[in-house]
């Protein structure tokens, strides 16, 4: 998990001390006690866009199958036997909405609705194991 962002402060000293002062990246990030790759990526930014604020982080993560609700549902509801990738394939081709399986299975356990695997297509028991198989080790004995 990242941790908080670096001061904005601390972010323009390290810049400053490659770009005014001639220090390699590396000896910047020494001298602040900070990750090579902060430095190398804060420079880079900067050359690039001028931006020494860190990135907004969180915000709205609101999954992008909401407002396809109805028409995931109706579909779950016509043909429930689609596997979540089959749906997702769908949901691309009628939609042009890319979503993956872990994404399609929480919004449907959202909506209180789970993809279980039909009694038929369960495993059986391990062969060879059942009661039939003991009374046989008994009569071969």
């Amino acid at each position: 998990m990242p941790g908080k962002p670096r001061s904005e402060d601390l972010r323009v000293r390290a810049i400053a001390a490659v770009l005014e002062e001639g220090l390699s990246r590396l000896e910047a990030a020494r001298r602040f006690k900070v990750g090579d790759a902060s430095v190398i990526r804060w420079v880079a930014v900067y050359e690039e866009s001028g931006r020494t604020q860190p990135l907004n982080s969180g915000g709205d993560k609101r999954s992008k199958l909401k407002q396809h609700r109805d028409w995931l549902l109706a579909l779950r509801r016509a043909e429930n036997d689609l596997t979540l990738e089959a749906v997702a394939a769908r949901l691309l081709q009628e939609k042009g909405v890319k979503a993956d399986a872990s994404m399609l299975s929480r919004f449907f356990a959202s909506e209180g609705i789970s993809f279980k695997k039909k009694r038929a297509r369960q495993r059986t028991g391990t062969a060879g194991r059942g009661r039939g198989a003991r009374r046989m080790e008994k009569d071969a004995a």
